[in-house]
């Protein structure tokens, strides 16, 4: 299952059925889960776990040192879980902090050709990061959130769950769960309906969270006030909850 012509390091744990393509590199503290796809001229280095099912296209770096000058070769780490796709040139960088050390990603991600995740970012489930999008260093996504092309995130600013940022979006400050984001700086646009809809929100939920939108920011009401009305809500609209939490956790401030 491992091309003749591919470079496995001594110490890399593979399971017995993972295929590796030809002049594929693998590293030394590599672990890589059953039913794992490399294809060819792929690199998978540094201290990287890697778990079943994933699939890695050619020309792809997975579990590189961090692009971060202040790194000074800490065996930081990289996990990735089941199902991810990752597509030609993608490029997932292992942590950088000392303190924290580690990228991770979830399950049923892709990420598509050019795309980049940079040191000590945090990944839920079913993302989909379109080409050429990029995370620079602590971003958190959290599940279902998909960037489009040439989104480009700033370090330490997270996107919640249901998010949607358009094409070009360059995001500087947290996106709540839900939202569609748009532009340079990213500024809210609308509730992401569509995807709700394919996710199975209901229409008396997708009515909520559009009821929410509103009261957050077309009222012109302060955050505090908002979030006031919002918590009101919550109780009879647990989908609320979500969007409350968030802002509450939020360091950077909101995308207003």
């Amino acid at each position: 299952m491992i091309d003749a012509s591919a470079i496995v390091a001594a110490g890399a744990q593979l399971a017995a059925d993972v295929e590796v393509g030809p002049f594929t590199v693998i590293g030394a503290d590599v672990v890589i889960g059953p039913r794992c796809w490399i294809g060819p001229h792929a690199v998978v280095s540094g201290q990287t776990t890697i778990g079943a099912d994933n699939k890695i296209f050619q020309f792809a770096s997975i579990g590189g040192a961090p692009q971060d000058k202040k790194y000074g070769g800490a065996p930081t780490r990289l996990m990735i879980g089941e199902r991810n796709v990752f597509r030609e040139f993608c490029t997932i960088n292992r942590g950088a902090s000392p303190d924290h050390g580690l990228t991770q990603i979830g399950d049923d991600n892709l990420f598509m050709a050019y795309t980049h995740v940079a040191h000590d970012c945090t990944l839920g489930n079913n993302i989909v990061m379109v080409n050429y999008a990029g995370l620079a260093g602590h971003v958190e996504l959290g599940d279902w959130v998909i960037l489009s092309g040439y989104t480009g995130v700033h370090q330490f600013c997270k996107i919640g769950a249901h998010a949607f940022t358009a094409a070009l979006s360059g995001v500087t400050r947290d996106v709540p769960p839900y939202i569609m984001a748009v532009g340079q700086p990213a500024v809210p646009h609308s509730i992401n309906s569509e995807g709700l809809k394919r996710r199975g929100f209901s229409p008396e939920q997708i009515r909520n969270l559009r009821h929410a939108y509103r009261i957050l920011y077309r009222s012109d009401l302060p955050l505090a006030v908002a979030v006031q009305q919002l918590s009101a809500l919550a109780p009879t609209q647990p989908e609320l909850k979500p969007l409350l939490d968030f802002i509450a956790s939020s360091e950077r401030s909101l995308i207003r």
